[in-house]
């Protein structure tokens, strides 16, 4: 017995099949390869981004650096001449009390009206430099502020209130530079 004849387009399929056959591959390799060449632009973009994140990171961190090395220099110097200012207003009292000395045969009242003009020097130098002293006769004691020494009894003075300054106290900005020394009352 043998088998149907052959019809024409069963004869083209299989004359196309084996030629499909060998088509396949080289389509699938094509498009593995062009699959893998986007792959690889996308990889080397990637990479090229990273490259200037990476670039962009250095400077940053670099800049940052810079600045607190650059503060820590200001610092540094601020501390050092933080005085400058106060310093030069103190140079002419120093002038002033090296001229009384220097001053030979000077009577009492003289070398007193020197040392008043001075005290003006020295008070204004620390006027403007905002060191003000602490004189709280009369007061109520502050223990931030003054430093008690004794308590005595005194009549007509409020209880825990300052009797006597026995040394100023001194205030530089709203800061205690030295609590003044104190008697308290008794209460």
């Amino acid at each position: 017995m043998q088998g149907p004849e052959p019809s024409p387009a069963n004869e083209t399929a299989a004359a196309d099949a084996p030629q499909a056959a060998n088509e396949a591959p080289a389509l699938a390799s094509a498009s593995v390869a062009e699959v893998e060449r986007e792959l690889q632009a996308a990889l080397d973009e990637a990479r090229a981004k990273a490259d200037q994140y990476y670039d962009l990171y250095l400077r940053a961190k670099a800049e940052a650096e810079n600045t607190r090395r650059r503060a820590q220099e200001e610092i540094a110097k601020a501390h050092k001449f933080a005085i400058e200012s106060f310093a030069e207003a103190l140079v002419p009292v120093m002038d002033s009390l090296e001229k009384a000395l220097e001053a030979e045969g000077a009577s009492a009242e003289t070398l007193r009206e020197g040392v008043q003009l001075t005290l003006r020097q020295l008070r204004s130098a620390f006027e403007r430099h905002r060191l003000v002293a602490i004189d709280p006769k009369g007061e109520k004691f502050d223990p931030h502020r003054h430093q008690a020494i004794s308590v005595a009894a005194a009549e007509g003075v409020p209880p825990n209130h300052v009797v006597a300054v026995l040394q100023k106290g001194w205030m530089i900005a709203e800061r205690v530079l030295r609590p003044a020394l104190v008697t308290v009352s008794q209460g």
